[in-house]
């Protein structure tokens, strides 16, 4: 007898999100609408202006928020019911992120710095330090293990956030303007670092304003006035 194939599932399905927050007592409409797929090594690109709903739109892929409306499913999952307590645990064991600012604790050294996720998993790992240490060769910054944020660069700092991310194998990579307080070339250097990911079959999305990063992706999604305005190829 023929084997039957299962059904192949996006890693994320958005159907009609819609995020509101309270402006003293004023509503105010952040993202309308939103229906989106996003598949397995896919590399995604989020443009559109300032005040667009760009990293509302990346929070809430990384449940650290929450939609007002709308169904969102993780790996054909609806998470929308999830408690506080099991949204951590997915956050903490299938999304890795990398934030404009590092995020960086400046009282701890790089290999600390990278072991910080393993505090939230469920379970503990015998072998967190080694993995931390082999994210940290990953991206080069091996010989400064023992380093302070404060006694790096911005891109070996970007560095050091990146290898965080990955720390524990994320199904699910976001990264929310992660070259844009960097100079050119080193953020060209970090754009690298995360298209060398992707084509490793990471998937990623990156929350971008620069046409020119954004052309490292498959696809763009153009967000304006809270709505996804434009879908399109990016790679020229």
């Amino acid at each position: 007898m023929e084997s039957i194939a299962k059904p192949r599932i996006p890693i994320v399905r958005l159907e009609g999100i819609a995020k509101e927050y309270t402006k003293g007592s004023v509503p105010v409409r952040v993202l309308e609408d939103v229906s989106l797929d996003i598949w397995e090594g896919e590399f995604i690109a989020v443009m559109g202006p300032s005040g667009a709903g760009k990293s509302t739109l990346l929070y809430l892929l990384g449940c650290l928020d929450r939609p007002t409306s709308g169904r969102y499913q993780f790996l054909g999952r609806d998470i929308s019911g999830l408690s506080d307590r099991e949204l951590s645990l997915l956050r903490a064991t299938r999304i890795g992120f990398i934030f404009q600012t590092y995020n960086l604790l400046p009282s701890h050294h790089l290999l600390d710095n990278i072991l910080v996720p393993f505090s939230y998993h469920p379970q503990k790992k015998p072998d967190a330090q080694q993995l931390a240490e082999s994210a940290l060769r990953d991206v080069g910054l091996q010989d400064r293990k023992f380093h302070y944020p404060s006694e790096l660069s911005g891109g070996e700092m970007q560095r050091a956030a990146i290898a965080r991310a990955l720390v524990i194998d994320p199904i699910l990579l976001l990264a929310d303007e992660p070259t844009g307080n960097l100079d050119s070339q080193t953020g060209q250097d970090i754009l690298r670092l995360i298209s060398g990911l992707h084509q490793k079959g990471r998937t990623i999305i990156l929350v971008t304003h620069n046409e020119e990063i954004a052309q490292s992706a498959q696809r763009c999604f153009y967000i304006r006035d809270g709505r996804i305005e434009e879908r399109r190829t990016c790679r020229r």
